[in-house]
C-alpha cells in the first residue's frame, strides 16, 4: 500500500492535505482495503463546524459501517458530491479521492498527525504485518 508523503495521517485512518488554511480529507488505502466494497458515504453539510477527532460522517461497505473522523477542527467548505453517485471511487483510488474540505480553525493541530512513514509503521503494528 502506498501512503503519499504529501499527506498527514490520523490514527483513525484518514489522510489530510493542508494548503493554506484549507484541509482536504479522505480515507487511506488501508482503510478502504479493510472496508471492502464501499456502497455509501454519508457527508456533512457545507457550513457545518467540526472539532478535531469528531465524527463528520460515515462510510458504508458491504461488510460494515465506519465513522469518519476529522483530523483537525474547522468548517466544512466543500463536500465531494460525486460520492453520492459513485462511492466506489474511494475503492478505486483512496489516495486521490477526497471526501470533504475544511477551513481550518487551528493549523497547529496538523502537527499532531502522522507522517507517511509513521502511519505505515502504525498500520504495521496494528495489523501485525
Amino acid at each position: 500500500m502506498s501512503y503519499p508523503e504529501k499527506y498527514r495521517y490520523a490514527k483513525s485512518h484518514e489522510w489530510m492535505s493542508l494548503v493554506g488554511d484549507i484541509a482536504t480529507i479522505g480515507i487511506t488505502d488501508y482503510a478502504q482495503g479493510s472496508l471492502g466494497d464501499i456502497v455509501f458515504v454519508e457527508l456533512p453539510k457545507i457550513g457545518q463546524k467540526i472539532e478535531a477527532g469528531a465524527t463528520f460522517g460515515s462510510i458504508e461497505s458491504v461488510k460494515a459501517v465506519s465513522d469518519l473522523y476529522s483530523p483537525v477542527s474547522g468548517t466544512v467548505t466543500a463536500i465531494n458530491e460525486q460520492l453520492n453517485e459513485a462511492p466506489e471511487t474511494i475503492n478505486n483510488g483512496a489516495n486521490d479521492t477526497w471526501i470533504i474540505k475544511l477551513a481550518v480553525k487551528n493549523p497547529d493541530e496538523a502537527s499532531a498527525l502522522l507522517s507517511a512513514t509513521e502511519y505505515e509503521k502504525f498500520v504495521a503494528e496494528e495489523t501485525g504485518h
